[in-house]
């Protein structure tokens, strides 16, 4: 069997949900990352929202596992842009506060086994007041200082991955002291090459280009969907079963061979997350 795996896909409640997650195993996906994101039923106005807005994620990955053959893994943490409406309702440095404990209480969850990283957090990626910026970037070092305190990864959501973004991202993590390979940028184009990632872990969006690019660099990236299961707008970001037909498409035309999915899917994972990955 080939693992296969979607690093970064978001499931609702009031979606899809686990037809979803059935769709990708359908396809030939074996493994999924289901992160954490903003749900509007759970508006955070204080620290107390955190536990039940990441308990939610939670109940969704223990859906999938008990419902689909799948082995799902979570990741939580306050997303980046509820910082903005936190600073209107309680001021921007109790709002920085109140991020800065739902990173913690993120990192309970990790050192819990409850969730495999902290993600996905980062910074707003559109343009903000640069009080709103300089705030981000306080409390997205903050996450990155308690991941290397856990030694977890951590999951970030910025702007456009441009070369200066990637070495702003990987001087936040050296003085953090976090290890630039425990930092997953999410939707991220296929910079696979160090001199372009500046050693910091690549989760490629999955389209034919990317993933063609991808290999043609080596093997040390993740593949993603984005799903974001939202019924207003389906299959956006990509449809949840493209990381298991782009897979086994790129193999059967001999683009990608078992070996190299063997470590973009399994191998990756052990090296970043640190966890053993069951067949």
């Amino acid at each position: 069997m080939i693992p296969i795996m979607d690093n970064h896909m978001h499931l609702q409640l009031k979606g899809e949900n686990v037809r979803a997650a059935e769709r990708f195993r359908k396809a030939g996906g074996t493994h999924l990352i289901i992160s954490h994101m903003p749900y509007e039923e759970f508006p955070i106005t204080a620290e107390r929202n955190f536990k039940k807005t990441f308990e939610r994620t939670l109940r969704i990955v223990e859906m999938v596992r008990k419902e689909t053959e799948l082995m799902a893994f979570a990741t939580v943490g306050p997303y980046p842009v509820e910082l903005l409406p936190l600073a209107e309702k309680v001021g921007l440095e109790e709002g920085k506060k109140i991020m800065k404990r739902g990173m913690d209480l993120a990192a309970e969850y990790v050192k819990g086994g409850k969730a495999v990283a902290i993600g996905e957090i980062g910074r707003p990626h559109f343009p903000v007041s640069a009080e709103i910026w300089d705030a981000s970037n306080d409390i997205l070092l903050y996450a990155m200082s308690v991941a290397r305190d856990i030694g977890c990864p951590v999951v970030l959501h910025t702007e456009s991955a441009t070369p200066e973004v990637w070495k702003d991202l990987a001087n936040m993590a050296d003085k953090a002291g976090l290890a630039r390979d425990k930092v997953i940028k999410h939707y991220s184009p296929p910079a696979v090459l160090p001199e372009e990632n500046q050693g910091l872990f690549p989760s490629v969006l999955s389209s034919r280009k990317n993933i063609r690019e991808a290999l043609s660099k080596g093997t040390r990236f993740f593949m993603e969907t984005d799903y974001i299961d939202e019924p207003s707008r389906p299959n956006i970001v990509m449809p949840p079963d493209t990381v298991p037909k782009r897979t086994m498409g790129l193999i059967l035309n001999g683009e990608m061979t078992e070996e190299q999915a063997w470590t973009i899917h399994k191998e990756n994972f052990e090296t970043v997350y640190g966890i053993e990955l069951e067949l």
